[in-house]
């Protein structure tokens, strides 16, 4: 599959050609259904938790003798039916996170780069530097392209300007080769590279280094 190569003007210079193995397989939708729900889970703190009424705080002395007085019987202040007394049932802390096969992780991480190529979210740009970082030359760039949507920009690692150029934009975030995974690639409208990431990316064999 090929793509264009487009200029900082937003012009065509040329063409690029995407590897089949990592663009062009067909999505598997259980692969990524599973992955983005590990990544989700593996993102909750799981730190939620609530006193029984073994926990609570006093309640060791029965409130009021078993018979006699017209009232329920109660033995503890501490009860779940008390105000103030122990949760049943509530939330312990826990780890959310299971475990996917790696080939089934990397099969995720392909179908998500394959249905972007599909839907055509995949816009490559020639290679530049900057020598100073301008959030406005940033902002140029995406407009040239014609990207007023979210946009994942995915960098060389030594772009430094360049990625500082592209950070504070709003819906714009900046990624390197190695930071790509599964549940990013499916949350942008658009995947800006330059094009020498995405020989990095291509180089690497599309390994998912996130999960």
């Amino acid at each position: 599959m090929k793509v264009p190569l487009k200029s900082l003007s937003g012009e065509e210079v040329g063409e690029v050609e995407l590897s089949d193995e990592l663009f062009g397989i067909k999505p598997n939708i259980h692969a990524m259904h599973m992955v983005v729900r590990l990544q989700r889970a593996q993102a909750r703190a799981g730190t939620a938790s609530t006193r029984t009424r073994k926990e609570v705080r006093g309640g060791g002395r029965k409130p009021w003798r078993q018979k006699g007085t017209g009232r329920a019987r109660a033995g503890s202040i501490r009860s779940p039916i008390w105000k103030g007394g122990g949760t049943v049932f509530g939330p312990k802390p826990r780890d959310y996170s299971f475990k996917v096969p790696k080939k089934l992780r990397r099969l995720a991480f392909r179908s998500a780069l394959s249905a972007a190529a599909s839907e055509d979210r995949i816009v490559v740009i020639e290679d530049f530097s900057m020598e100073t970082p301008s959030t406005r030359a940033g902002k140029e760039i995406l407009e040239n392209l014609g990207l007023d949507h979210s946009v994942m920009v995915v960098l060389p690692p030594e772009e430094e300007n360049v990625e500082k150029s592209f950070r504070n934009l709003a819906k714009v975030e900046t990624f390197y080769p190695r930071e790509l995974n599964t549940y990013d690639i499916l949350r942008f409208d658009s995947i800006l590279f330059m094009k020498r990431a995405l020989d990095v990316l291509q180089g690497s064999g599309g390994n998912e280094r996130s999960t």
